[in-house]
């Protein structure tokens, strides 16, 4: 499930999945709102035809 690996190395995603954690929202539901957000973003992306480029911190 791409939205489990999102979740555990991807820095961003990681922080809002905790985010709703400590909101009191189920691990399901926080999982689902992060494969919403990988899906807006993937549509984002296509749709102005970049690739994804990482952060470097």
């Amino acid at each position: 499930m791409p939205a489990l690996v999102a979740i555990r190395f991807n820095a961003d995603l990681k922080t809002k999945y905790e985010q709703l954690i400590k909101a009191w929202k189920a691990p399901k539901q926080a999982i689902t709102a992060v494969m919403r957000k990988l899906i807006i973003l993937a549509n984002a992306l296509l749709k102005k035809g970049r690739n994804w480029q990482p952060r470097v911190a």
